[in-house]
């Protein structure tokens, strides 16, 4: 099942993809596709109901962020060991957590913003594991039924701020439009096994970035086992779980975002997005 939210900024609505590819609306069901929502026996009555019987969205309308209402946005870093070696990283003994701001969250195809005076603004593809229900101290061989289901997300990354202003990586993280999730949101069962996903990105038409899933350090599983080991995680918190090789920094020489690039990017299975580089307004 793909689940989507459409609409205006701040006024999105929840829907799903029916067969043929159109939205269907989802608000006399549910409230938002958010984290009570995200609970198994929710997403059973859903999935139960006939797609045909729902209002259709209107044709072209704006798709928002896949997840509202994010309570935990939470990253890892050098998860693929190809993209650890390009930046000159060693590959790190135990998972490298750091936090991304909720408030960078933004649509699939919304622009990304060029924060002020930034001159290292990044891409990145990456797989983003949505939470289902709560998990406290979960098991590695448990984890996955802690999940709800999986999305694209482009971890926007400004690398000036996340690596020679201090060290803390949240700082180039977080910044507004870093974060576009979607375009759906699907359901761990139509995903299957989210360590057999192929991951691209290009920028302006040139292919930067190709991996697959099969090469991260730790697996989805491992990851979600790991961090419910320091935290509790919640229904609709989003883990992004690492880039594969292709990045700017890791280019010779480093290339990096300027106003009018176009980045598109994808997984197998969950959908692709596009977004306009823009300068920072205001």
């Amino acid at each position: 099942m793909k689940l989507v939210r459409y609409g205006a900024p701040g006024e999105e609505r929840p829907g799903l993809i029916d067969a043929d590819g159109a939205i269907r609306d989802l608000s006399g069901e549910i409230p938002d596709v958010s984290g009570p929502v995200l609970a198994p026996q929710t997403l059973t009555r859903i999935a139960a109901l006939d797609p045909a019987s729902l209002p259709k969205a209107p044709d072209g309308v704006r798709l928002g962020a896949c997840i509202g209402d994010v309570g935990h946005f939470i990253a890892v870093g050098l998860n693929y060991a190809d993209h650890a070696a390009e930046t000159g990283s060693p590959i790190p003994a135990e998972p490298i957590l750091f936090s991304k701001a909720p408030s960078c969250i933004v649509g699939p195809t919304d622009d990304v913003m060029l924060p002020k005076g930034s001159q290292k603004t990044d891409w990145e593809v990456e797989l983003a594991i949505v939470i289902g229900r709560r998990a406290s101290y979960v098991a590695a061989n448990e984890a996955l039924d802690y999940v709800a289901g999986y999305c694209v997300c482009n971890d926007v990354s400004e690398r000036e701020y996340q690596m020679e202003r201090g060290g803390q990586w949240m700082k180039g993280k977080s910044a507004p439009t870093f974060g576009p999730l979607g375009p759906w949101l699907v359901t761990a069962d139509e995903v299957g096994d989210p360590q057999d996903l192929a991951l691209f990105l290009d920028v302006n038409g040139q292919r930067m970035q190709t991996g697959s899933t099969r090469t991260m350090i730790f697996s989805c599983a491992q990851l979600v086992s790991y961090i419910s080991h320091f935290m509790a995680l919640e229904p609709g918190d989003v883990i992004t779980t690492g880039t594969p090789p292709g990045v700017g920094l890791g280019m010779k020489p480093p290339r990096y975002l300027k106003e009018g690039d176009v980045v598109r990017l994808g997984i197998e299975k969950l959908g692709e997005q596009e977004q306009r580089v823009r300068a920072f307004a205001g």
